[in-house]
């Protein structure tokens, strides 16, 4: 087992490489579908078709945006979080979709990115529906475990044998510090995340945006120390900064 770290359009990429197969540890982008086939066909010197699986821990552009285009080309198929209902559900599920996508789409322009269409279906439809513990389909090294905070339905996929542990987006490396994702729509299930990923002890963490590193337990006081007490979005600071300037009018 091989452990391929690609730098994606705004996000690492991991690829697990089998002698018969290959894994892919998230969804990735809708614009990193040329780069991983040129990777798996160029560099590998692989078939495309020897991607087997993709985990898509949750439903973020760049997490989900290119799984169900990857399914199409290669055949793989694709497993996520047992849940009973489509993270972008409803209208207000849909302007959120929209709202994820211009935000990538902004993250991607800081990172003087290539401007690239990176729409994607907001209903994901998979083909294994995991739970916690639960073994990736054809890869019996691996399982899940639930992670939520960021979003209702996060996976971290951990692989057993060597203790290496995909959290996605869990934690972000910014400057050498380790602080929690935006959004945190669920801060107490977010905290127990962090302590349940502590728990294993695992010998080293891999992000999806901050490459594979290994945690101190001072990092992990950081983060929780600093993680929100309650939900916390990219709009959350306007909100504040709304509700103070009314409270000093109303003063």
């Amino acid at each position: 087992m091989k452990i391929h770290q690609l730098q994606g359009h705004i996000q690492s990429i991991y690829l697990v490489e089998y002698s018969q197969k290959l894994l892919l540890l998230d969804g990735c982008c809708r614009a990193d579908i040329t780069m991983l086939e040129q990777f798996i066909t160029g560099d590998l010197n692989r078939s495309f078709s020897d991607l087997k699986m993709i985990v898509v821990t949750h439903m973020h552009p760049d997490h989900a945006g290119a799984a169900h285009k990857l399914r199409k080309i290669t055949g793989c198929k694709i497993a996520s979080a047992n849940m009973p209902r489509q993270w972008y559900s409803g209208l207000s599920g849909r302007l959120s979709h929209l709202i994820d996508i211009a935000l990538a789409t902004w993250v991607a322009s800081r990172m003087r990115k290539v401007r690239r269409n990176l729409w994607y279906s907001p209903h994901l439809k998979i083909d294994y529906a995991l739970m916690d513990q639960d073994t990736v389909p054809g890869f019996d090294d691996w399982c899940v475990l639930t992670t939520e905070g960021h979003t209702d339905r996060d996976l971290s996929v951990l692989h057993r044998p060597s203790k290496r542990i995909y959290v996605a987006d869990l934690l972000v490396k910014v400057k050498d510090r380790f602080i929690p994702p935006i959004p945190v729509h669920f801060p107490e299930q977010y905290r127990a995340s962090i302590l349940k990923v502590q728990a294993l002890q695992p010998a080293s963490i891999m992000l999806a945006h901050g490459g594979e590193v290994q945690l101190a337990e001072r990092d992990i006081a950081h983060v929780l120390t600093v993680a929100p007490r309650k939900p916390f979005t990219v709009w959350t600071p306007a909100k504040n900064k709304l509700k103070r300037l009314l409270l000093r009018k109303k003063g």
